[in-house]
């Protein structure tokens, strides 16, 4: 172990890189962060946290990590609490600007387990940002992730890495992974906290996790995040139904403290979306796709200058395209905004019209837009280092792409029958079946295909439709219930004036000779 830090600081001093060396401005910073938690000052921690940690960063540390918590500690009468957090910072900024090696994500493993093991078992006296902690939780799931996938990557591996995959097997391990983020909502009690919030005897969601008497916030809000963390690692194992599950306790339909932090909410409507997409429950996906969407488009601006302004615009277009998908395979535009639905049409309207066919160029584009936007899947059991070594790390995204477009297939075959019955009101089985080139018996299995396709299960385990054209058959007649979408017209409206007030503005400012 002395000989791995010895050989690394070695590394580290060929780069000009030393990690005793404290800059004064790093001392400053570490000793007001360390006070500021000492004095529960929730608004100082935010903005060291949110803005000195990074602009620190870009000025000194754009290529190199900050220095050790060994050559910091004293500063912060070392204290071992502080030293935890300082690390998870440390480790986080490793692998935002560098690549780390086997060694730091085994070490970083290591950090989180003392860190979560100190707020499950100890006495945390403190009050962090919402900010902080999401990130934790997000980071953790994030190296959780990108350890799965770099240990997928057997190829070029060497008798090193190997040797030491085998000897540290339970870094990262997903069992582990699970157990922290669980014991974290059981310790925290947040589930039966939300609980009483709805009878009106807690104030979580009113005070924002934040805890005015004294007290700390870091369990609960650990682990009213951890829910968002197991449905995000249920996703990337392709378990859709026990990711739901875990998030159940929040009430989505309602803002809550997971729309206190942006990359929360985002995460948390992004998987939410996808993993009822992968369920069938389309109306539900195209639901909470929108309103996220709306949201971002009109708050991005206020958040160009955050550190998660990039991710914020790539989960964007991610979404953008799990709501082509979504409204391909269940035409429900009544569900969408108008401002919403522009931008998706300015985006993929031509690709959504090519969607709507049988062939497989239709296919080839639900490829193209599910490799886009689908979360990075996982395979978390550990390789065979025997040999002969192969990389798997793309057999987990291979399945699930396979599973989605099995389903999209069987989707795309009832699209023929839904232009029938958009254009009938009653329609005899037989002339039908002679419309569509089948026998009766066949257009009766197509028919129930149909109601089978358009429900599905909802989270309460109710049959719910997901169709925006339904039948019933009396008679050997089918007579076709149409859901009439409303008619907005203020939107409209709004816009024309918006529009006008704009030509107005151009017409105003041309100066006439």
């Amino acid at each position: 172990m002395a000989n791995d830090h010895e050989e690394q600081r070695l590394q580290s001093q060929d780069l000009g890189y030393d990690p005793n060396f404290v800059p004064d401005s790093v001392k400053s910073f570490v000793v007001h962060l360390y006070r500021h938690i000492r004095e529960k000052n929730v608004y100082e921690i935010h903005q060291m946290y949110e803005t000195s940690f990074q602009t620190l960063s870009e000025r000194l540390f754009k290529d190199t990590p900050w220095p050790s918590v060994d050559a910091v500690a004293h500063y912060v009468d070392n204290d071992h609490v502080f030293c935890l957090l300082y690390r998870e910072m440390w480790f986080r900024h490793l692998y935002a600007r560098l690549t780390p090696t086997l060694r730091q994500r085994i070490d970083s493993w290591d950090n989180y387990c003392s860190l979560f093991q100190v707020v499950l078992h100890g006495v945390v006296n403190m009050q962090l940002p919402n900010q902080w902690l999401w990130d934790m939780v997000d980071e953790f799931v994030y190296q959780f992730q990108s350890f799965c996938q770099y240990r997928a990557k057997m190829k070029n591996k060497t008798e090193q890495e190997i040797a030491l995959l085998r000897q540290f097997d339970q870094a990262w391990n997903v069992f582990g992974v699970l157990n922290f983020l669980q014991a974290l909502v059981e310790k925290s009690a947040i589930i039966q906290i939300l609980e009483q919030e709805k009878e009106g005897g807690e104030q979580f969601t009113a005070t924002d996790g934040y805890d005015y008497n004294g007290g700390s916030n870091v369990l609960k809000v650990l682990g009213y995040f951890s829910m968002v963390g197991l449905l995000r690692v249920h996703c990337l194992l392709g378990d859709y139904h026990t990711g739901l599950k875990c998030l159940q306790p929040i009430d989505i339909s309602l803002p809550g403290v997971y729309t206190s932090v942006i990359g929360s909410h985002i995460t948390t409507i992004y998987h939410y979306g996808f993993a009822n997409l992968m369920l069938r429950r389309y109306v539900e996906a195209i639901r909470e796709f929108n309103k996220i969407l709306l949201y971002i488009f009109k708050t991005k601006v206020y958040h160009q200058k955050s550190p998660q302004y990039e991710q914020i615009l790539k989960k964007n277009e991610q979404m953008y395209a799990l709501l082509a998908i979504s409204l391909s395979l269940c035409p429900q535009s009544r569900l969408v905004d108008e401002t919403v639905n522009s931008q998706l049409r300015e985006k993929y309207g031509e690709k959504m019209n090519r969607m709507q066919r049988y062939d497989d160029e239709a296919f080839a584009i639900y490829d193209e837009l599910f490799s886009y936007a689908c979360p990075k899947f996982i395979t978390p059991s550990a390789p065979s280092f025997e040999e002969p070594l192969v990389n798997y790390n793309q057999d987990a995204y291979r399945l699930q792409l396979k599973l989605f477009l099995y389903e999209a297939k069987q989707q795309q075959l009832l699209s023929g029958l839904r232009t029938f019955l958009k254009v009938y009101s009653t329609i005899s089985l037989a002339k039908l079946a002679s419309y569509m080139e089948v026998d009766e018996s066949t257009l009766r299995t197509i028919l129930m295909t149909y109601k089978h396709k358009t429900h599905a299960v909802d989270s309460a385990g109710k049959v719910i439709s997901n169709a925006d054209v339904d039948f019933y058959i009396d008679d050997d007649t089918i007579h076709v219930v149409e859901s009439k979408p409303a008619k907005r017209y203020g939107d409209y409206f709004l816009r024309q004036i918006v529009k006008l007030e704009g030509v107005i503005n151009e017409m105003d400012s041309i100066k006439l000779e």
